[in-house]
């Protein structure tokens, strides 16, 4: 990784990361514990650098300077990419795990989002989206990776949230339509005419399997959806309709109790296509539960039964399946690849914390200990952000374990992942300072810790 020291400076150069500007070198090194930019040539190329003597420039990793980065290196920038047959969002809530994730994906035929954060996420970690993207900017122009990544403004639910990522050159945008999903709301209504004819009465073929519409199940779709197609359309015209920004379109409607039913899901889709909203991806909820860092929970057969359909629907209409919070879902990827046909999208986020925790935990005991027991006490405020079902009392004291058997909590309970996972930001808020100090020395470690875990996301997924 590095390689090289440069002659009078105490700099070690990121091999990959050696590339020019005309005449003008640039690269990026380590300047003792901090990572820099290194300009060698007759000028700064609009970079806000300092003068190191001998023709060298010293630029630290600010906003201003990532900016110029993707602007001479525009590699270093986001692009469109959810039609390519795979698409993998390694959301990365610290900044630090992207060299991590490049090293898995080199040789591998997936279209890496690597920039991915809700808005949620950005509260918790008091970070904004120029930061992610500027973290994933010199990651990929450290580790010399050209061949494309994209940024996801995640879990959006305004149209001042998705002007904010669009504007900022983020290329993907999952619309969070979970306040127009009316759940529980009666179904007792006077159908539509327009939806009579469409719906009812007709035998939709999908690959073989029949969709029919029952007068009750036709009334719950549009009594459940008909806000979320008002919805979607509104931001499809206001922002993508024109082609101003080159970015894709996600519909999410996972962030609800009740599971979509295919034929939920074809509504929507068919809904959708009919008013002219062009997009990428659905991310249906599911049955079963799509908890945080966890394994899934729920009937195996059923979830197959279901996907299977749910994958079907969208073959046959023109975009692909998209599965949230697919963190750790381990038993049901090779359902998940089987039934999509290798195609399809999917997002992590906190498991990558969590290996960042597991890290900590083996290098500073002592940290961690302290940290375990912080995250007791703001467990139940951390709930009101994420759902989970961790039993806490279930999560061995934490004075009995050895300090070597303390990173094994994270692959033998449940309830400990949970308990970690949802009080990051709390966590932040208090350990920021002393965690990253630890991460930066133990960078190596993390790298390690990525690839072997999210490597086994992509195993299993084929």
């Amino acid at each position: 990784m590095i390689k090289k020291s440069m002659n009078n400076f105490n700099l070690r150069i990121f091999e990959k990361s050696s590339n020019t500007i005309g005449k003008t070198a640039v690269c990026m090194a380590k300047d003792g514990d901090k990572t820099v930019l290194i300009i060698m040539g007759q000028d700064k190329c609009g970079f806000k650098a300092e003068d190191s003597g001998e023709g060298k420039f010293k630029a630290e990793l600010t906003h201003e300077n990532a900016v110029v980065l993707r602007k001479h290196f525009p590699w270093t920038a986001p692009v469109k990419g959810l039609q390519k047959f795979m698409s993998f969002g390694f959301g990365d809530r610290l900044g630090l795990a992207t060299p991590g994730h490049i090293e898995l994906i080199r040789k591998r035929d997936i279209f890496p989002v690597f920039a991915q954060q809700s808005m949620r996420e950005l509260t918790l970690t008091k970070r904004t989206y120029d930061d992610v993207l500027d973290a994933v900017t010199f990651a990929v122009f450290r580790e010399g990776y050209k061949k494309g990544y994209g940024a996801d403004g995640d879990h959006l639910k305004t149209a001042k949230d998705v002007q904010a990522a669009l504007s900022l050159g983020f290329t993907m945008i999952t619309l969070d339509c979970s306040d127009h999903i009316k759940n529980g709301a009666s179904i007792n209504i006077d159908i539509p005419q327009k939806y009579i004819d469409k719906y009812l009465n007709v035998e939709f073929d999908i690959e073989g399997i029949p969709l029919v519409f029952t007068k009750e199940e036709l009334a719950a779709c549009i009594t459940i959806y008909s806000g979320v197609i008002s919805f979607a359309a509104e931001i499809y015209r206001d922002f993508f309709a024109s082609g101003k920004y080159d970015a894709d379109l996600e519909i999410s409607i996972d962030e609800t109790e009740s599971s979509t039913t295919p034929l939920q899901h074809y509504f929507v889709a068919r809904e959708l296509l009919d008013n002219e909203v062009v997009f990428a991806t659905i991310a249906p909820r599911f049955c079963g539960e799509f908890q945080k860092g966890i394994d899934y929970i729920g009937d195996m057969v059923q979830f197959e039964k279901e996907i299977n359909i749910h994958a079907a629907v969208a073959r046959s209409l023109g975009y692909k399946l998209s599965i949230h919070s697919g963190s750790d879902k381990f038993s049901v990827f090779p359902i998940i690849a089987k039934a999509c046909r290798g195609n399809f999208h999917l997002k992590t986020a906190g498991t990558n914390w969590l290996e960042a925790m597991r890290v900590a935990a083996a290098k500073d005991p002592g940290l961690y200990r302290e940290i375990h027991k912080y995250a007791f006490t703001v467990f139940d405020e951390a709930k009101k952000y994420y759902h989970v079902t961790a039993d806490i009392t279930k999560i061995p004291g934490i004075q009995e374990i050895k300090d070597d058997d303390l990173p094994g909590l994270f692959d033998n309970s449940s309830d400990l992942r949970q308990l970690i996972h949802i009080t990051y930001g709390f966590i932040l808020d208090v350990y920021k300072d002393r965690l990253y100090a630890l991460w930066h020395m133990h960078e190596d470690e993390y790298r390690s810790a990525i690839v072997k875990h999210i490597g086994r996301h992509l195993e299993l997924l084929g």
